[in-house]
């Protein structure tokens, strides 16, 4: 073992210490790395992206050319709704073994899901590049499904999911140095992004279509919640908190 491993690694990264881990038959070293960004200043920024995360559509995406863009969650949620199906049937068992089995089906759902999250954020970062601003909303408490097959363990994936999408597109967002911005999640589905008028009716969750009551501005409801995002991110460029 020599030191060409350093090859690697960019030579401003400060390599932390490594720890060695085993997995099934495999071994992998973990070596953390810290690397200086230059901090991301509002004066400088280029680029408001409101992002609108929920479950038929994992994200979407609205800026500043009023562009707006749409991650599709049906594959993914076919894939949960698979992992879902197993987890019950091991549960049902309550065999040692069906234990065993249902911890490594959770390991693995959770790598799928990051590894989900860390190709997301990284193609919004690479998109938008320097000087960014990535608005969010709060989404702690906020509850996505209705049914009786809501249970606490579905809730806590999608939570997770969520939180982890957010912490991975914030990291490198700062290596970029561009910034994630999280802001309160109320009336962000329900404001209309066109005259500003806040009705609960408005939203039609059955056919997914957003239609104004007062001004007639009709568009896709995730759509309404970027773009109200996006101006979220305007006011706090222009100072307005």
């Amino acid at each position: 073992f020599n030191g060409n491993y350093l090859n690697f690694f960019d030579p401003n990264y400060k390599l932390g210490t490594a720890k060695l881990v085993q997995l099934k038959k495999h071994w992998f070293l973990h070596i953390p790395v810290t690397i200086e960004t230059d901090d991301w200043e509002k004066e400088h920024n280029q680029h408001i992206i409101g992002l609108d995360r929920g479950l038929r559509q994992i994200v979407t995406s609205y800026d500043e050319k009023g562009k707006t863009s749409f991650k599709n969650g049906k594959a993914i949620a076919y894939k949960r709704r698979k992992y879902a199906y197993l987890r019950s049937q091991l549960q049902s068992k309550g065999t040692k073994s069906a234990k065993r089995k249902l911890k490594r089906l959770s390991q693995k759902e959770n790598r799928w899901i990051s590894d989900v999250n860390h190709c997301l954020s990284k193609t919004l970062v690479d998109t938008y590049g320097q000087n960014s601003l990535f608005v969010l909303e709060d989404l702690s408490g906020v509850t996505f499904e209705k049914t009786n097959s809501n249970k606490n363990q579905t809730r806590e994936l999608h939570s997770w999911a969520f939180y982890d999408l957010q912490t991975k597109l914030a990291y490198k967002a700062r290596k970029s140095q561009s910034q994630v911005l999280i802001v309160s999640a109320k009336y962000t589905s329900q404001r209309c992004p066109k005259c500003g008028q806040i009705r609960k009716e408005n939203r039609n969750h059955r056919i997914h279509r957003y239609d104004c009551v007062f001004c007639g501005f009709k568009t896709n409801d995730d759509r309404v919640g970027a773009m109200n995002l996006y101006e979220l991110g305007k006011q706090y460029i222009s100072g307005i908190e």
